[in-house]
């Protein structure tokens, strides 16, 4: 029997409605750093379907399986290290073409849940764009972050050229890209490409702690949040604003937002319904 590449762990969390939970997907393949193979691509898309359909997961955390410190010669951590370049060799256009039109980048983007990436270790190339794919990312002071594709004739396939530009600018997005140098955590934290690091002896904790106060509040506001921040990216400033005060508007037919009011009124703690 196989085992799974991609491990997903619930963690029941304290919501209204009752039974929400977080799920961590943990990349399995420490041994290969977790690099992103097919497979494993495969299965966070499979991973992703399941948890956008079902109504108990409120946030999602994408972290690395970390190699066994009593092995003989342990793996250094590892967040992914990018993708299996293995399964370059040989490859022309036609052969790549179908995978990177149907990828897990992609399918973490456009999740309408929060994620969050726990990165404890290398995250490099595909696996600092599956960050990036993330709504949210966490470090350990461990970490360090790479678009190295430059070094083997390639440039970034998964969004890394657009996704990281958006984050962190224009001047460092390009010195990223071009020397594929390796940013520390502490770097990342300076140029906003993280948005807090810890030791990762506490990188867990935090992140389930903030993953616990998301997952507290309306799940369907959550959602029209998230779809308004995202089209910041897409939107000119003006449209923008047309766009989210479409979306405040539409919330004040909601239930939870009479239920967010009183609540604020009474002085009590909101009872969502979800809806």
């Amino acid at each position: 029997m196989t085992e799974d590449l991609v491990n997903v762990e619930r963690i029941d969390v304290s919501t209204n409605p009752a039974g929400g939970c977080i799920e961590i997907w943990t990349l399995n393949r420490p041994n290969r750093l977790n690099a992103l193979n097919r497979a494993t691509h495969k299965e966070l898309i499979q991973a992703c379907d399941k948890a956008e359909s079902d109504d108990s997961v409120r946030v999602i955390v994408i972290t690395g399986a970390q190699s066994d410190p009593g092995d003989e010669r342990p793996k250094p951590k590892a967040f992914a290290a990018g993708a299996d370049i293995s399964e370059f060799s040989g490859q022309g256009s036609d052969d790549v073409r179908p995978f990177f039109e149907n990828n897990a980048w992609e399918k973490v983007w456009n999740l309408t849940k929060p994620t969050i990436a726990m990165i404890d270790g290398y995250a490099l190339g595909g696996g600092t764009e599956l960050a990036l794919s993330c709504d949210i990312r966490m470090a350990s002071e461990d970490s360090n972050f790479g678009q190295p594709e430059i070094n083997l004739g390639l440039i970034p396939g998964g969004g890394g050229t657009q996704r990281l530009t958006n984050l962190v600018g224009y001047g460092i997005s390009m010195e990223m890209i071009l020397t594929g140098e390796m940013v520390p955590a502490t770097r990342a934290l300076e140029i906003g490409l993280v948005n807090s690091v810890y030791p990762s002896t506490k990188l867990r904790e935090e992140v389930i702690s903030l993953a616990s106060r998301i997952a507290q509040k309306s799940p369907y506001t959550v959602k029209v949040a998230k779809r308004a921040i995202r089209s910041s990216l897409d939107l000119p400033l003006t449209q923008g604003i047309l766009a989210e005060r479409s979306e405040f508007v539409a919330l004040f037919d909601t239930e939870d937002s009479s239920i967010g009011v009183e609540a604020f009124l009474s002085k009590k703690k909101p009872k969502w319904k979800g809806r």
